[in-house]
């Protein structure tokens, strides 16, 4: 390493720039979340353990690791070095592939491409169905009235909906008239967000809606049968299937009890993630 204090600063300095052009380009917001002393304690949330892959499952075989798959010990810097570029290189590439992709009819309806919003770095990651007219135009998912309550059900949970989680889609495009999706649109687009979900490696996923559910579960099931029941997310990732909150917006008297069985599976969640339930009033 160079011990010229110009050449160092010099490094920090394109270190710096090229992450924030990275926040420019996916569309995330936010630095990494860090531990720090004044965080409040109901917002902190463990370590999440390292995905699931040859490393891992040596150590489990040698009875190393714990019966959550997470090795026992610290994990090394050199560890963390050969996971962190991936994150920080390969996301803004995916980005700007999903931001020129014309595999579709959707590319030409579309205004923009609308890729993610939040920490790629949490361990919680909330996926919807599709851009709205809204997320269309300003290319970031849950900006409408539907994100605004995801908001307000994120601070709910003692989380920060910049800093905490990351939140995106089934699909890149939105869909005319903000019409369902079809199922070559979600076979075509979906490969994006499996690269992606591989590449931030979320410890929790809540599923919002119909479509997403059947999207990453690959079941037939409405989510009226499904919401508040664990399901894995290809074998490994555990998923919670919940209302939509676009769902929830919709006047009608099954909804105050369906906004109720919302906050239980978001509940559900911060006990897995061990965050503080809030106090039960009386």
């Amino acid at each position: 390493m160079s011990s010229d204090p110009r050449a160092e600063l010099a490094d920090i300095v394109a270190s710096l720039r090229s992450y924030l052009e990275w926040q420019k380009e996916s569309g995330a917001t936010g630095f990494p979340r860090r531990p720090v002393a004044s965080a409040p304690a109901h917002a902190s949330a463990p370590a999440r353990a390292p995905a699931p892959g040859p490393a891992t499952e040596a150590a489990t075989e040698t009875g190393t690791a714990t019966a959550t798959g997470t090795a026992t010990g610290t994990e090394s810097a050199s560890d963390t070095a050969t996971t962190m570029p991936d994150l920080y290189v390969r996301l803004p590439q995916l980005a700007r592939e999903v931001a020129v992709c014309t595999q579709c009819g959707l590319a030409s309806t579309r205004t923009q491409t609308v890729f993610a919003r939040g920490n790629p770095e949490a361990q919680l990651c909330f996926v919807g169905e599709a851009p709205g007219a809204d997320e269309d135009a300003q290319g970031l998912p849950f900006v409408g009235r539907a994100g605004q309550l995801l908001d307000r059900m994120i601070t709910a949970m003692g989380l920060s909906p910049e800093n905490d989680v990351y939140v995106c889609n089934i699909l890149k495009c939105r869909p005319p008239g903000n019409r369902r999706p079809e199922p070559e649109e979600i076979a075509t687009c979906i490969p994006y967000l499996h690269e992606q979900l591989a590449l931030i490696r979320p410890r929790v996923i809540v599923a919002l809606g119909n479509t997403a559910v059947a999207a990453l579960l690959q079941t037939s099931l409405g989510i009226t049968k499904v919401r508040g029941q664990w399901r894995l997310y290809r074998g490994q990732t555990r998923v919670m299937p919940t209302y939509h909150p676009s769902y929830l917006l919709r006047p009608g008297p099954q909804q105050v009890e369906a906004k109720r069985h919302a906050w239980e599976d978001l509940q559900m969640v911060m006990k897995e993630l061990g965050l503080s339930l809030p106090a039960k009033k009386g």
